[in-house]
C-alpha cells in the first residue's frame, strides 16, 4: 500500500516541475524575441538618424583652423538644408544654404571623400579676392574667421581668380579647363545650384579656388557640435583604409585620457 500511495505522489510532483520548465523556456523565448525586436528598432533608428538627422565626422586636415582643428570629431546636422529635391522638404523646417555656413560635402572627384569648408559664394554671386580682401558682388566682406598663415604662402589667397595660366597655379586639371568659362570681368560667377567654398585657413586649404564648385546635391549637412577632440596631425588620418581606420581608433582609445582636448568637448560650431 505504501508503494501504491507513493506512485501517484511522484507523478503529481513531476507535473509542476515540467510545467515550470515549459514556462521557463517560454519566458526565454519571449525574452529573445523582445531582444531581437529591440535590436531591430535600434538599428532602424540608427539608420534613420544617420540617413536623415545626424552623422559623425572627424577633421583630418588643417584647412579649417583655427575654427576646427585636426582631431575634432563632429556631429553633423543633416536635417537642415533645403534644395535637395526630396519630397519631405515641404513638410519639415529646412532652410537654404547661407553664406558663412560651414558645410560637410562629398568631394567632386576621386573617391568622393567628405570635405568640410565654409560657404563663401552662393549661386549667382560674383567673387574676387584682391590683396587678401574678399569681394562679393563688388562689396567688401569682413571675415573674422579667416586666418592667413605667413609661413605658408598661397598666391590664390592673395588674388583670385588668377589672370591666366590656370594649370600653372596648381589648379586641378578639370577645373583649370573650366574656370575660364565662369570668369567675367575679373570675377568668378557662381552657377545655379552650386556653391563656392573655402577653408578658414586660407594659405593651407585646397578648396573651390583649386578644384571648383560644390554641387548642391553633394552637400550632406552642417556641423553643429564638437563632441570629442583629440590631439592629432594630418598624417594620423592619411591612411583611410579599413586597417588605417582601426589603427587610428585603437590609438585614440589608448591615448584617450592624455590626448583628449577636454576644453573643446561639447563646443558648438560656428
Amino acid at each position: 500500500m505504501a508503494t501504491d500511495s507513493s506512485f501517484p505522489q511522484s507523478i503529481e510532483a513531476s507535473v509542476p516541475e515540467r510545467s515550470h520548465s515549459e514556462t521557463k523556456e517560454k519566458a526565454q523565448g519571449s525574452s529573445l524575441i523582445d531582444f531581437l525586436e529591440s535590436l531591430l528598432v535600434t538599428i532602424l533608428l540608427v539608420l534613420f538618424g544617420t540617413t536623415f538627422v545626424v552623422q559623425a565626422f572627424k577633421i583630418p586636415s588643417q584647412s579649417m583652423e583655427p575654427t576646427l582643428l585636426v582631431g575634432d570629431h563632429l556631429l553633423v546636422n543633416k536635417f537642415i538644408f533645403e534644395g535637395s529635391g526630396a519630397w519631405y522638404e515641404k513638410l519639415l523646417p529646412y532652410r537654404p544654404v547661407r553664406r558663412g555656413d560651414i558645410i560637410v560635402f562629398r568631394f567632386p572627384y576621386d573617391d568622393h571623400a567628405h570635405y568640410v569648408k565654409r560657404v563663401i559664394g552662393l549661386p549667382g554671386d560674383r567673387i574676387r579676392i584682391t590683396d587678401q580682401q574678399l569681394y562679393i558682388n563688388e562689396s567688401t566682406v569682413p571675415e573674422a574667421y579667416a586666418y592667413h598663415d605667413l609661413a605658408a604662402y598661397d598666391p590664390l589667397s592673395e588674388n583670385f581668380p588668377p589672370a591666366g595660366h590656370f594649370a600653372a597655379m596648381g589648379l586641378r586639371p578639370e577645373w583649370a579647363g573650366q574656370i575660364k568659362n565662369y570668369v567675367h570681368d575679373g570675377e568668378l560667377v557662381v552657377p545655379p545650384n552650386h556653391y563656392f567654398v573655402m577653408g578658414d585657413n586660407r594659405n593651407s586649404s585646397l578648396d573651390s579656388r583649386y578644384w571648383g564648385f560644390v554641387d548642391r546635391r553633394a552637400i550632406i549637412g552642417r556641423p553643429i557640435l564638437v563632441y570629442w577632440s583629440v590631439r592629432a596631425t594630418a598624417g594620423d588620418y592619411a591612411d583611410r583604409s579599413l586597417l588605417g581606420s582601426l589603427r587610428g581608433i585603437s590609438g585614440a582609445l589608448f591615448h584617450l585620457p592624455s590626448e583628449t582636448r577636454w576644453h573643446r568637448l561639447l563646443r558648438f560650431v560656428r
